[in-house]
């Protein structure tokens, strides 16, 4: 019997749509607990290539809601863990595993390869870089987050606004799973629901995806969804650079203190108050603010934005 005789039967799928599967390559930036049940469902599904971006080991910790890996696992590179358990569910899918995060540098490369990008890298910096990037080059990105018990995923960019329409500020709360604290269930749903928008645009299944967003709130078992079709792209944001692009000619500024960060980002980092930026003369500079992940940065930037005609520049030194 055919592997795929189950999803075949299908009348979304059949024939035609098993071929559309076998042909998609997919860029899944993110190895851990929401790709946990992302990258089987789509390699049991049969999507012809996945290409696993993650940088990171395999921790103890993570491991309730990182189900791909085992106690034996921990040490181990994650993208190489989850690409070796994809080749044992499914030898006919090619399974690509990069140990490296994904920066502006590198983006482009790899979304430019990929005919859907899936982010589960739970960083500010990579989910914007993300969005950015397939926004430029008309890809199509499922998105998604999950803190506590709560989440969301959604469908952004080619015929759907981006990331950035959606949510172009900082957001309120710096919190992540490793300060606030997660469930390893609501990260398993909103995973699979990633898979199974990235299917649905796959298929061409309508309505589409893309534009719409699905929260859900597991304390409750609710769920709400809405379209953002008409959302409007920012005039002007911040975006993600690494420390490789930095140059001489960039006024660097390290928000964060000696006692957190007792090595600079960059040689050339000062560290200032913005209050101190404020009355900076170089102005005309690009202002590129550093910080580990990136919200402190992006905070920073939107207050000196009205008292900065340059371009302000963000960098995360967790991803650089």
């Amino acid at each position: 019997m055919n592997r795929y005789t189950r999803q075949m039967i299908l009348p979304e799928v059949g024939a035609e749509g098993q071929a559309r599967l076998s042909a998609a390559k997919v860029l899944v930036v993110g190895a851990g607990g929401l790709a946990a049940p992302a990258l089987p469902l789509l390699a049991g599904a049969g999507v012809g290539q996945l290409t696993i971006m993650d940088r990171d080991h395999v921790a103890l910790s993570n491991l309730h809601r990182q189900t791909s890996f085992t106690e034996a696992d921990c040490g181990r590179p994650k993208a190489e863990v989850a690409a070796d358990r994809c080749r044992g569910l499914n030898r006919d899918v090619k399974v690509f595993a990069k140990k490296q995060a994904l920066t502006n540098e590198d983006a482009a490369e790899f979304v430019e390869q990929a005919d859907l990008v899936l982010d589960c890298a739970d960083s500010y910096a990579a989910s914007y870089t993300l969005s950015d990037t397939c926004f430029e080059l008309g890809k199509p990105l499922i998105s998604a987050s999950v803190l506590g018990l709560s989440g969301y995923v959604g469908g952004f960019c080619v015929s759907a606004p981006s990331l950035r329409a959606v949510f172009p500020d900082a957001p309120d709360s710096g919190a992540s799973c490793a300060t606030a604290g997660v469930l390893g269930p609501v990260v398993g749903m909103i995973g699979a629901m990633q898979a199974q928008m990235a299917l649905n645009l796959i298929l061409g299944l309508q309505p589409s995806p893309l534009g719409q967003i699905v929260q859900v709130d597991a304390r409750t078992f609710r769920s709400t969804t809405f379209r953002f079709d008409g959302a409007q792209e920012p005039e002007r944001y911040f975006p993600f650079v690494s420390v490789n692009q930095l140059t001489e000619d960039d006024l660097i500024i390290e928000l964060r203190s000696a006692d957190e960060a007792p090595g600079s980002i960059h040689p050339n980092a000062r560290r200032v108050s913005t209050d101190t930026l404020r009355i900076e003369p170089n102005k005309g500079k690009r202002l590129a603010l550093c910080c580990a992940t990136g919200l402190r940065a992006w905070r920073a930037a939107e207050e000196l934005q009205p008292d900065w005609p340059g371009e302000i520049v963000l960098v995360a030194a967790s991803t650089s």
